[in-house]
């Protein structure tokens, strides 16, 4: 079986994690600064922030936005729990949009149309690792004086010409989770549009505190340890090699891939591949899925039922995208490790099943 996601773990992570088991300094400390200070060099210098989760990340930033209890917070309904679970946590209210079917993405024109006099803050997703349209998300939030705050978990050197994603609003998180671009085991980071913003979110990080029992407001305990910062510095080091098999990868499928809808790129935007997502038509997306685990393939269903819908929310929206995206999407294998025989085989396969349903 050929696995949707596969996570490298290599002798250096190990060293690395052994010399702060050795050092006996586990908790935050001098490992998690380093990593901080190198995760600044990809997103233009900006202060950065590591916590214990993507999710901690989401929930600090906002409320180092002052976002919380009858404020509203406009998200996709077309991603991971997390993006509007986070915003909930505040008190706030998330209000769900729909998507552009081609890139999976916050449609801005959905933005517009959603902004009440409660509305605080826009948080785009960069889903799959495609950029959303953040010039014009921007532009949106200029006019309107709303903050914006990116779910750029699945984004890591991601971009839009020659700016990264976690350089564009007011916060930005990314998640270490195992199956991420990179790891750090479990973990993300806060990417910070000033000093300013970086102190409230490292208060809100550690109990409300940058000197011990010096408590300035009330925090949280999502610190990161030095043992995962160990890994994902050693991780960092290899994003960008890894990032450019993905494309690579990536490539080789939309050129052979046939009877599918494969990722668009939009001109002037990287795209880094967390998932290659395709849509099937003609043939039913669990009988598709199925035949290819039959046959091999691993792959996965990113995100089968939209945030709306869940039971945590239960609400009634018509996003018609949205409905259509959750029914077809696909997410195939791309990761670094694929062989030129693993790729060869996913498009054997998948051009098979699609023959058969079609």
């Amino acid at each position: 079986m050929i696995p949707v996601a596969k996570p490298s773990i290599s002798r250096a992570e190990r060293r690395a994690v052994g010399k702060v088991m050795k050092s006996g300094m586990l908790a935050q400390g001098e490992e998690v600064l380093n990593f901080e200070s190198e995760f600044s060099s990809m997103v233009g210098g900006r202060p950065c922030v590591a916590v214990n989760s993507g999710t901690s990340g989401l929930h600090i930033a906002l409320m180092a936005a002052g976002v919380g209890r009858g404020d509203e917070v406009i998200v996709p309904s077309f991603s991971f729990a997390a993006t509007a679970n986070a915003v909930a946590l505040t008190g706030a209210t998330p209000i769900f949009v729909d998507i552009d079917l081609n890139t999976f993405n916050i449609l801005p024109e959905a933005i517009e149309a959603a902004i009440t006099e409660n509305t605080k803050a826009i948080q785009p997703v960069h889903l799959y690792g495609l950029p959303a349209e953040m010039p014009r998300i921007m532009e949106i939030a200029e006019k309107n004086n709303l903050v914006v705050l990116d779910d750029s978990a699945q984004a890591h050197l991601a971009g839009i010409n020659k700016i990264n994603v976690g350089e564009f609003g007011y916060a930005a998180t990314f998640s270490f989770y195992p199956t991420k671009n990179m790891t750090s085991g479990e973990g993300g980071m806060i990417v910070c549009q000033d000093e300013v913003i970086a102190r409230h979110c490292r208060l809100l990080r550690n109990q409300g505190m940058e000197q011990r029992y010096k408590n300035e407001i009330v925090g949280f305990n999502s610190r990161m340890s030095n043992i995962h910062a160990a890994i994902g510095r050693v991780q960092l080091k290899k994003l960008e090699k890894w990032t450019l098999k993905r494309r690579e990868n990536a490539q080789f499928l939309s050129e052979n891939l046939e009877g599918v809808i494969v990722p668009t790129v939009p001109r002037g935007y990287r795209h880094v591949f967390h998932q290659f997502t395709i849509r099937v038509q003609g043939v039913e997306r669990d009988r598709f899925v199925q035949e290819l685990g039959k046959r091999g393939v691993g792959s996965g269903v990113y995100y089968p039922t939209p945030i709306h819908a869940l039971p945590a929310y239960q609400l009634d929206l018509e996003l018609p995208n949205t409905r259509i995206a959750a029914d077809q999407v696909v997410s195939l294998p791309v990761h670094p490790l694929l062989k030129r025989r693993d790729l060869e085989k996913i498009v054997e396969v998948v051009n098979a099943v699609s023959r058969a349903g079609s």
